[in-house]
C-alpha cells in the first residue's frame, strides 16, 4: 500500500515536471527506459488497494482544484466524500471476508432486523426458510401419493417443471390420448402408448410426473411383440374401462388442465415492538437482495458513476431506467407502522406485492379493522388503500418506516358521538410485544 501511495506521488511530481521532451532528444531516452521498466515491474493493486487510492487520489485533485463554487461542485464534493466512507467500509469488510463465487461477507444474524425470510407450505403447514422451500415442497408432493396419487402427479407436472410452454405442450398430448380413449373405449390402440414414439419422448416423457399420472390413471408398463418381427417394445397400456371409469377419467383431465403450481406462501413474521427511536434502523439479511456476490463487489462502482449523472441532464427514460434496474435489486420489503400509541407494527412483503397487501396486513392486525385508516410513506406521501400500485414502486423496498393514522372524518363522528378509540392493537399481539433493539 505503501508502494501504491509512492507511486501515485511521483505521478503528481512527473505531471508538474513542467514541459516534457521530444522522444528523439538522448537525454531523454534513459529516463523513460529506467520509467518503462519501473511500470512493468509494479504489481497490479489489490481491489481494495484501488478503492483506498481512488479516494486519495481524488483528495489530492481537490487540494490542487481552484477553488471555484458551483451546485455541480458542491453535488461531486459531498458524493465524494460519501464514496470515500463506503470505499473504506467495503475495504475493511474485504478484509474479513474473502468474495470468490457465490460466498457473500458473513455478518451475524443477530444483528439483523428480522432473522431471515420465510415461508409456508400450504400442504404442510410448516414454516421453512428460504433455502429449504423447494425441497420441503417436493418432498410434501411425494407424501402425498400415498393419500391421492392422481392430485400428486398433477401437483408434480405443473411444480416440479419450470417451463410452462412444454408443460401445456405435454398435457395437450395426455388430453388427446384420454379424450380418444373416452370416444373409442373399446378401441385397444387407443389404448396403448407406445413409449418410443418420438411425439410421447419429446412432448411427454420429459416432463417430470406425466408418467406418474398416466400410471395412476390405470396405464400399466408393458412389452409387447412387434408384428412380424422377434423384437419387443415398450408400451404403456390401460385395461378396458368401463363407463363410470372413463366419466372419471374426463373429471382427472379437467383436474391436470386447471391445476396450478404448489408455491410456499411468504409468512409475514409479524411483530409487535415497543416505541423505540431505533425505529428507522434497519440490518437486513442477504435473502432480501437480489443481487450475485460479483453484482455486490459492482455496487461501488454504480455509486462512483452516481456523481457523473448528477452532473449531467437527464431524460426521463434514462432516470426511468435508473430506477428500474434499483428495484430489481430486492426481492422483499421489511416494512415498520408506527401507530398513534408509539408501538411499532413489522412484516416482510414481496417487493412486487401491491399497496393493498399493505392495508390488509394492518387491517388485521388491528381490534377495530372496520375502522378506516391511512398510512404515509416516508417523505409525507400518503399510499392509497385501494391502490394496485407495487411496493417497489413507492421506493418502499428493501425497507421502510410508515406513519398509521384513522380517518380523520371518522375520527369526528366517533368523538361528536362521544366515543374513543379503543386499543389500536390485538390482545394477542400486545402479549408478545418485544424491545427494538
Amino acid at each position: 500500500m505503501k508502494k501504491f501511495f509512492d507511486d501515485i506521488k511521483k505521478d503528481i511530481k512527473f505531471k508538474s515536471a513542467g514541459p516534457g521532451k521530444k522522444l528523439t532528444d538522448e537525454s531523454s531516452s534513459k529516463p523513460q527506459a529506467s520509467q518503462a521498466s519501473h511500470a512493468a515491474s509494479r504489481k497490479a493493486p489489490t481491489a481494495g488497494a484501488q478503492m483506498a487510492g481512488a479516494a486519495a487520489l481524488a483528495r489530492i485533485e481537490q487540494q490542487h482544484r481552484p477553488k471555484v463554487h458551483t451546485s455541480q461542485d458542491a453535488i461531486r464534493n459531498q458524493v465524494k466524500r460519501e464514496l470515500e466512507a463506503e470505499a473504506a467500509a467495503v475495504v475493511a469488510s474485504l478484509k474479513n471476508t474473502e468474495i470468490e463465487g457465490s460466498a457473500v461477507p458473513q455478518r451475524d444474524s443477530s444483528s439483523f432486523s428480522v432473522s431471515g425470510v420465510f415461508f409456508t407450505c400450504p400442504l404442510t403447514g410448516k414454516t421453512v426458510t428460504k433455502a429449504e422451500r423447494e425441497l420441503h415442497i417436493k418432498e410434501a408432493i411425494l407424501m402425498r401419493f400415498s393419500e391421492d396419487a392422481i392430485e400428486a402427479s398433477i401437483m408434480m407436472i405443473h411444480t416440479f417443471n419450470k417451463d410452462k410452454e412444454k408443460v401445456k405442450a405435454a398435457i395437450d398430448i395426455i388430453s388427446k390420448y384420454i379424450e380418444n380413449i373416452c370416444k373409442n373405449p373399446t378401441e385397444e390402440k387407443y389404448r396403448k402408448i407406445k413409449v418410443g414414439n418420438k411425439v410421447f419422448q419429446e412432448k411427454v416423457s420429459g416432463i417430470e410426473g406425466a408418467r406418474e399420472y398416466l400410471q395412476a390413471l390405470g396405464f400399466e408398463s408393458s412389452t409387447l411383440p412387434i408384428d412380424g418381427e422377434e423384437k419387443t417394445e415398450d408400451f404403456l397400456v390401460l385395461p378396458e374401462q368401463d363407463s363410470d371409469a372413463l366419466e372419471q377419467m374426463k373429471i382427472h383431465l379437467e383436474r391436470l388442465q386447471k391445476g396450478e403450481a404448489v408455491r410456499a406462501k411468504l409468512d409475514r413474521q409479524l411483530q409487535v415492538f415497543r416505541p423505540s427511536q431505533n425505529a428507522t434502523h434497519f440490518e437486513l439479511p442477504p435473502d432480501f437482495y437480489n443481487l450475485s456476490a460479483e453484482e455486490l463487489k459492482k455496487e461501488q462502482q454504480l455509486k462512483s458513476e452516481m456523481v457523473e449523472r448528477n452532473a449531467m441532464l437527464r431524460t426521463k427514460a434514462m432516470r426511468e431506467k435508473d430506477e428500474q434496474r434499483e428495484r430489481r435489486k430486492y426481492n422483499y420489503a421489511l416494512l415498520r407502522v408506527r401507530l398513534p400509541d408509539g408501538n411499532i407494527l413489522q412484516g416482510t412483503f414481496l417487493a412486487w406485492e401491491r399497496l393493498s397487501a399493505l392495508y390488509q396486513f394492518v387491517r388485521d392486525s388491528l381490534e377495530n379493522d372496520w375502522q378506516p385508516f391511512e398510512l404515509m410513506a416516508p417523505g409525507g406521501q400518503k399510499l392509497k388503500d385501494d391502490e394496485e400500485t407495487p411496493i417497489n414502486e413507492c421506493n418502499l423496498a428493501p425497507a421502510a418506516l410508515l406513519t398509521f393514522s384513522w380517518d380523520a372524518a371518522v375520527q369526528a363522528d366517533i368523538a361528536a358521538a362521544g366515543g374513543k378509540t379503543a386499543v389500536l392493537l390485538k390482545q394477542a399481539l400486545l402479549e408478545n410485544i418485544k424491545s427494538l433493539s
